[in-house]
């Protein structure tokens, strides 16, 4: 089936598609008890997509009141294991079942490429809540080996009102991410989509009830991170805060949590990886591909994105042709049109973030090799060329901060202990990688570089069974395996004396 007729379907349905723009709160749609709401602009082309409730911190107080009440009635924290499991494989084959839709939805939303979204996201979505279904009623508590005058036992407890706050880069994966483990350890969730993404949020809220998850479990609350969010994160009656988003902003989060009531606060931040090709590389061809997809995929917008790509010296020239050659290729087209692989960043301020990086790299002297502009300007939407630098040093910004766009910065090493100095000379621990045809470096290298993925000839393989967090400031906690479900449960002991 060719692009084009695809192309118009996808453009008529954008045409008629129902944008939901309300909070969701004790299992109803409402608008914000004040009435306000906030614009939501779609970065394809710039085009309104609707007015979104734009909640206070009264609209979060009815949330968290509503997520309480069910919490403590039990209408979900008490049912068993394998009836939340019931519930919340209904709801992942809902998602599925809404695929097109929700796709829809998210790249309208944040102009990612439609074929990602339907491939990709809602896929990836569905299966983390199907998985966290299918683990709950497998875990099991402990007894400790005290010896006979004692028993004691170790169960692991729903931790109550958790307010999970998301990003756009993923929004609807994220979502899931909190949602998954949460919900399926008996918590009830008020979810807190980013101002610039909430429409799948706000969607699938409907999708849960519908599968069976009693009202107030899960309530949604659009609005912007300040009132929203904050209130949110300074509420005394919420006992846990899963944040994914900027380091600035989860430092944030853990001021809120000192601030009020010592919530716990577990934190997915920043990443400045880095993408390590040893000279002994097993397939220069593979390592340039994978290299171009770490920094590309989703316009850059990856936490995890292998934004540094750290070239021994000797490899360095063959090695960077071979990714200018799939930059060059990778033209930002129409998110609506399936043969799009680069879609538009998330809005006219990311834009000039981006832009405004670009720039740093210039003046700071590094070499422009390719890209480095605003295209399809006429579509009045934000869209940014892959951007190649080369001839990168650690003291420039754009080989230190974070810009969550496509843009690669490039530097040369001379041997692996060097390699894993610039690797680990950032604020960030997220993720690295490493190539090498020896096994016994590949592993050296990975024990020493503080990142909490480390990828050894590949780059952002994935898998729910696996953590997916950081070291330094990229935060705390894993979301995604079965580690996730720390970061929802509370261990209680409990003591009884048989002697």
């Amino acid at each position: 089936m060719s692009s084009k007729p695809l192309s118009a379907d996808w453009q008529a349905r954008a045409g008629q598609v129902s944008i939901p723009g309300q909070a969701f709160i004790d299992g109803k749609y409402v608008n914000a008890l004040s009435g306000a709401t906030f614009d939501c602009i779609s970065p394809i082309d710039g085009r309104l997509l609707g007015a979104v409730a734009s909640s206070q911190a009264d609209d979060v107080d009815c949330a968290v009141a509503s997520a309480r009440k069910a919490f403590e009635d039990g209408r979900w924290s008490q049912q068993s294991p394998a009836s939340r499991k019931k519930v919340l494989l209904r709801f992942a084959d809902l998602i599925r079942a809404h695929a097109e839709e929700l796709a829809l939805l998210e790249t309208l939303d944040v102009g990612k490429p439609i074929t990602h979204s339907l491939r990709v996201d809602v896929p990836a979505s569905a299966r983390c809540i199907a998985w966290y279904a299918e683990a709950v009623d497998k875990l099991y508590d402990e007894i400790a080996p005290t010896g006979p005058g004692a028993l004691a036992m170790i169960t692991r407890e729903p931790i109550g009102v958790v307010g999970a706050i998301v990003p756009w880069n993923f929004p609807l994966i994220m979502a899931s991410w909190k949602l998954g483990p949460a919900l399926a350890a008996g918590n009830s969730v008020v979810l807190k989509p980013s101002e610039k993404s909430p429409l799948t949020a706000i969607r699938i809220a409907a999708l849960a009830v519908e599968a069976g998850l009693p009202d107030g479990v899960l309530n949604v609350l659009p609005g912007l991170g300040d009132p929203a969010g904050k209130a949110l994160a300074l509420h005394m009656d919420v006992d846990c805060i899963a944040f994914t988003g900027s380091t600035v902003t989860g430092k944030r989060m853990l001021e809120y949590a000192g601030q009020s009531n010592m919530k716990r606060v577990w934190l997915e931040c920043g990443g400045k990886s880095p993408n390590i090709v040893m000279a002994d590389c097993p397939d220069l061809d593979r390592a340039a591909s994978a290299a171009a997809s770490a920094i590309f995929f989703n316009q850059g917008e990856m936490c995890s994105a292998g934004s540094r790509l750290l070239v021994q010296e000797s490899i360095r020239d063959e090695l960077l042709e071979k990714v200018l050659a799939i930059a060059r290729t990778l033209e930002p087209g129409d998110p609506l049109d399936p043969a799009t692989t680069l879609g538009a960043l998330v809005d006219d301020l990311q834009m000039r973030r981006v832009l405004g990086y670009i720039e740093s790299g210039r003046s700071e002297g590094a070499v422009l090799r390719t890209g480095g502009n605003q295209v399809r300007q006429g579509t009045g939407g934000f869209y940014v060329q892959p951007t190649v630098f080369d001839q990168v040093s650690g003291t420039m910004k754009i080989a230190r901060e974070e810009i969550f766009g496509p843009v690669l910065a490039t530097m040369t090493f001379k041997d692996a202990a060097e390699a894993v100095r610039l690797g680990n000379d950032v604020i960030y621990g997220l993720a690295a990688a490493v190539w090498t045809r020896d096994i016994t470096a590949a592993h050296r290298m990975a024990r020493s570089l503080r990142a909490g993925m480390v990828y050894v000839n590949c780059y952002d393989a994935d898998d729910i069974t696996v953590p997916f967090g950081g070291f330094k400031q990229s935060g705390s906690g894993r979301d995604k395996s079965l580690h996730a479900f720390d970061k929802y449960t509370e261990l209680k002991t409990t003591w009884v004396d048989l002697s």
